[in-house]
């Protein structure tokens, strides 16, 4: 073999190793966010590899919603999906971040749970709702909920619990009600002796979850962004065309049967392309301005958004 043959083949190499290394440079980032049912969809474009196929290397992190802010402000995470007046109360509290596309809607997934003995809302007066920190979605819910019923969320006590312990204090009889969502509102259906459901999002439509990111990333990522919000559809799509292979995946990431999992998804309803352009066509903002009142008065926040608009960009659903 003479130098020419050898110097090409070398060069050939370093173009294959160039290529390769394009090929496996994906955009990195990491999404906050929780074992809600309604996120699972995420949990499955990880485990499909339909993040990866969108050129994306997504770190899923498991945060508490009252947590999730805090690692958005300090570039843990760059994308975070939380509930809709969540992303308001953030960006009210001097943490931006933008909704880019919609997850789903709660239709009964969110519900607060009561002793039997609870007839209604004025029967709460004075009495122990295990339910999550201020600015979360459950903490909200509750205060929603008291709000409609002409109280607030001053008219109870608080045991600061997350869904998933809230549900298992109240089977095992702690507290008087509890505020919890899927799957772990279905630890408290399974057990009728301990208490019922006084109200869910059937009754009070208030659960709507979007996936938003740090305005300063999606600057620097808009294709990542349009990526991500394409992969979050496909995922949608794989659901459909494979439910059984879809909600093994998703249920795995909970702890669930797949059958567990579906039950739990037929309290909500996920959001494709064109359920997300009617929503940010104009529910979403609707929403955000019936949501600041109720969050003034929980005390989540202190002032208003200046401008709602900000919170959100409709350009990666069109």
């Amino acid at each position: 073999m003479n130098r020419k043959m050898v110097k090409g083949m070398a060069l050939l190499a370093v173009a294959a190793g160039v290529a390769g290394m394009a090929q496996a440079q994906e955009t990195r980032l990491a999404l906050g966010m929780s074992g809600w049912t309604g996120f699972a969809p995420l949990t499955l474009a990880d485990k499909a590899g339909i993040f990866k196929k969108h050129g994306l290397d997504v770190e899923l992190k498991m945060i508490p919603q009252k947590d999730r802010h805090l690692a958005l402000a300090s570039n843990a995470i760059q994308c975070a999906a939380t509930t809709v007046e969540t992303h308001v109360a953030w960006n009210a509290n001097g943490v931006p971040i933008v909704q880019i596309f919609q997850m789903d809607k709660s239709y009964g997934a969110d519900g607060l749970a009561v002793r039997n003995d609870i007839k209604g809302f004025a029967d709460l007066k004075g009495k122990t709702i295990g339910v999550s920190a201020p600015g979360t979605s459950p903490y909200f819910g509750l205060a929603w909920m008291l709000n409609k019923n002409g109280m607030s969320i001053k008219d109870v006590k608080v045991a600061t619990l997350e869904p998933g312990p809230a549900s298992q204090a109240f089977v095992a009889g702690q507290n008087d009600g509890a505020f919890a969502y899927e799957p772990y509102l279905s630890t408290i259906r399974a057990n009728p002796a301990a208490g019922k459901i006084l109200a869910t999002t059937l009754d009070y439509p208030m659960v709507m979850d979007t996936v938003g990111c740090a305005p300063t990333w999606l600057q620097a990522n808009a294709k990542a962004a349009q990526a991500l919000t394409a992969a979050y559809f496909e995922a949608l799509d794989m659901i459909k065309a494979e439910p059984d292979k879809s909600y093994e995946i998703m249920g795995a990431a909970v702890k669930q049967s797949g059958e567990q999992f579906s039950k739990s998804a037929a309290y909500l309803r996920w959001q494709d392309k064109a359920a997300n352009q009617k929503f940010f066509g104009g529910e979403l903002t609707a929403f955000m301005k019936d949501s600041v009142p109720i969050l003034l008065e929980a005390g989540v926040i202190r002032k208003a958004p200046e401008d709602l608009s900000a919170t959100f960009d409709a350009r990666y659903i069109q």
